[in-house]
């Protein structure tokens, strides 16, 4: 028996008050299984301990949400007994050891967390980090990623219709990748995890357990140090085959009777499943070890409990449905097996070999798990510490046509043309906007009724003031579902920051969800799932020390008819470019600023969510009532980089009304849209800037850009960067 030593303890990530903890709950000293899963379930991945008390501060509630978080996902109504259920999630730090794995079961995770619940997977969509493009990890770091996402989304059938990128040197060590999936469920066939009913068999499904993944949850609850490359056996392998399946086994089984509850196995594997599913129903769980599938010869119960090997499901099934269960998941070639029941003991014990290895009252690993509210810094204190640059004197653009040019081929606004085309978006035969717009729209099968989806979030806006710049992330997505003529109707969020020990970054934790807790008060928008990935900075050799502080969001919005979603494109010649919102002014943190002139300075823009709510309304009115045929909204790069990305995606030029400023041409200020109307239409609350046609991009005599020249920029970054690699796509 392995002794527990202050070693031992460390090395599973408690700290030695916790460990006081432990031994409080138990009475004694725990053995290296009781250890383990007190590790894990503890862990920042699982316990949320430093950032649940301000994740009870976000607004939750809303007449069209059934289910808010908590759950596998978040559940919203979608009219005539339907439900969409979506959530996001990272895999940040597996993706940085080993990217393609990584990001390949980041994937068959978050579509897990889906289809638990009921649903069906409509799409799945992804918000990605790196770090500097010439940094010498970075190109074997994006083409794992891209290839990871697309090699298990494409083979497990469900499209991969959009998302975003942005590079910074803030992420050369530490990498984010971000999953998000949205499926569609009738709201009589939802399905919880809470446990129930004493003496009722708990079954486990899919894939069988192996030795990969173990600790997965811990090291993702900690900074990277030199020995990343050491920590690969923690990456889990995924196969999407089998996740294809095990979806179709689950549904089948889900159009009967037989499920009592259900829950995947995500982070902590068996642990945290059985954990949750026991503790949500207030009552305790014996499970047999023997009984587990396993692909590896004299498998521990340790190895066993913290596995985390993908495909995997938990259920609690109705007393004498085993054998109709069983019967599906053969047909589907995936094990069955009944390894424990239900009990009233409000503990979790473990058998093996015939011998209690594990006996553990539940409350402690999760209802009364360790809770920390971390020293944070004050919103002054914190701009004291960011020395955040003013913004000063800004030089004139000396040729706003060649600043155009060379932002549309920048990093963070060059074409994904070659991310995206390596991902089956057209499967299921119901995306009806691709990637390459403001939200990707997809059908609800079988209907008129479109869900669309966007993933929105700008970090340096988040570093620069984290309260504005989490009110801006959540205005964003609100902007990009409004803008194709959706109405916004929930968020889920992968809430990315650095180490919570250190005050600053707990000012940036608080004060991005005091916004984002703001905007979706005011934009009627309520987060209903969700997930927090912390200890993202790294001491590697390369890697800088914290990423910028990332609450990546994604939304989604319901369009009564798909097919009356607006798009980007212009569509003619002859129509009217109108603006809503007003000119731009503001360069603080743009992209122009930094690309134009290398600084990264000045404040982040305000947003001023009554304008942006306006603003919303009234576009979602104008394509509502076909008054509008294109619609864009202004973000990164402001005015002239939107009008070009219309110009490029319709294939036919803009001449603009003179412009007078680099501030006008690029500033980024909130609450904006670009939108066009057919020559002699009126655009209420909009200003006419100028007309489609041509092949360029003018505006008055100062810029002339051929679309040639932009598409040559736009199209290149991505190819170029990724030479050999770009032959893939």
């Amino acid at each position: 028996m392995t002794e527990i030593t202050p070693q031992i303890v460390a090395e599973h990530g408690l700290s030695p008050e916790e460990y006081e903890r432990v031994l409080a709950a138990l009475g004694r000293e725990p053995n290296l299984t009781e250890l383990g899963i007190f590790s894990v379930m503890w862990s920042e991945h699982c316990s949320y301990k430093s950032s649940r008390i301000h994740l009870k501060k976000l607004p939750t509630k809303a007449p069209w949400v059934i289910c808010g978080p908590g759950e596998n996902a978040g559940v919203v109504d979608i009219g005539d007994g339907q439900a969409a259920i979506f959530k996001m999630e990272s895999h940040n730090h597996p993706s940085y050891i080993e990217p393609y794995q990584g990001a390949a079961t980041g994937v068959g995770g978050i579509l897990r967390d889906v289809f638990t619940m009921g649903a069906r997977p409509v799409a799945n969509m992804n918000a990605l980090r790196f770090g500097r493009p010439d940094h010498p990890k970075m190109r074997h770091l994006i083409a794992g990623v891209v290839h990871g996402i697309g090699g298990y989304g494409n083979c497990v059938g469900v499209p991969t219709v959009g998302g975003e990128v942005n590079f910074h040197r803030a992420y050369d060590g530490n990498i984010l990748v971000n999953a998000m999936t949205v499926g569609v469920a009738e709201t009589d066939k939802i399905f919880y995890s809470a446990a129930s009913g004493v003496g009722n068999p708990i079954v486990y499904v899919g894939s069988k357990t192996g030795r990969d993944g173990i600790h997965g949850a811990t090291m993702a609850s900690a900074d990277f140090g030199e020995d990343s490359e050491e920590k690969r056996p923690t990456v889990q392998v995924g196969d999407p085959f089998t996740e294809k399946l095990l979806i179709e086994a689950c549904l089948e089984l889900m159009a009967s009777d037989a499920i009592v509850a259900i829950q995947d196995m995500g982070a902590a594997g068996l642990t945290s499943s059985s954990v949750e599913m026991a503790s949500k129903g207030g009552v305790g769980l014996l499970l047999d070890m023997n009984k587990v599938p396993q692909r590896e010869e004299g498998m521990t119960a340790y190895e066993m409990m913290l596995s985390e090997s993908q495909e995997r499901m938990l259920m609690v099934l109705k007393p004498g449905k085993e054998a109709f269960a069983e019967a599906i998941f053969r047909k589907w070639e995936l094990d069955f097996a009944v390894i424990g029941e239900v009990t009233d003991t409000g503990r979790m014990i473990l058998v093996h070999n015939g011998e209690t290895v594990c006996d553990i009252p539940l409350a402690p690993l999760a209802d009364e798990a360790p809770l920390y509210d971390r020293p944070s810094l004050s919103r002054e204190d914190y701009a004291a510490w960011a020395k955040v640059e003013p913004l000063g004197d800004v030089p004139e653009s000396a040729d706003l046509g060649a600043d155009l040019v060379t932002l549309m081929a920048s990093p963070d606004l060059a074409s994904r043309r070659w991310i995206w085309e390596q991902y089956d978006h057209m499967v299921g035969a119901d995306t009806v906007q691709r990637p390459g717009g403001d939200s990707a729209v997809v059908r609800v099968h079988d209907t008129e009724k479109g869900i669309a989806i966007s993933t929105d979030c700008t970090p340096r806006y988040c570093y620069a003031d984290p309260y504005e710049g989490g009110k801006q992330a959540i205005a964003e997505c609100y902007r990009n579902l409004s803008a194709v003529g959706s109405l916004p109707l929930a968020v889920t969020n992968c809430l990315n920051f650095a180490n919570p020990q250190r005050p600053e970054i707990m000012a940036q934790f608080v004060g991005c969800l005091d916004g984002m807790g703001e905007a979706c008060r005011e934009l009627a928008f309520p987060i209903v799932s969700g997930n927090v990935s912390l200890y993202n900075e790294s001491k590697a050799t390369g890697g800088g020390s914290a990423i910028l502080p990332t609450p990546a969001i994604g939304g989604i919005g319901l369009l009564s008819d798909w097919s009356k979603s607006a798009t980007v494109a212009f569509k003619s010649e002859g129509d009217g470019i109108w603006l809503i919102g007003g000119k731009g002014s503001h360069l603080g943190q743009s992209v122009w600023l930094r690309e134009i002139h290398g600084r990264e300075a000045g404040p982040a823009p305000t947003v001023d969510l009554v304008k942006e709510k306006a603003s919303g309304d009234l576009v979602r009115k104008l394509i509502a009532n076909g008054t509008v045929n294109a619609v864009h909204d202004l973000s990164d790069g402001g005015l002239l980089v939107a009008v070009a990305e219309m110009a490029l995606a319709g294939g036919i030029g803009a001449s603009l009304d003179p412009i007078a400023s680099a501030a006008e041409a690029f500033g980024e200020d909130q609450g904006r849209y670009v939108v066009t109307a057919a020559p002699g239409v009126d655009v209420p609350g909009a200003v006419r800037i100028g007309a489609v046609g041509g092949h360029s991009v003018k505006a008055g005599d100062g810029v002339n850009v051929q679309l040639a020249d932009l598409r040559k920029a736009h199209e290149g970054f991505f190819p170029k960067l990724m030479g050999a690699d770009a032959a893939l796509a």
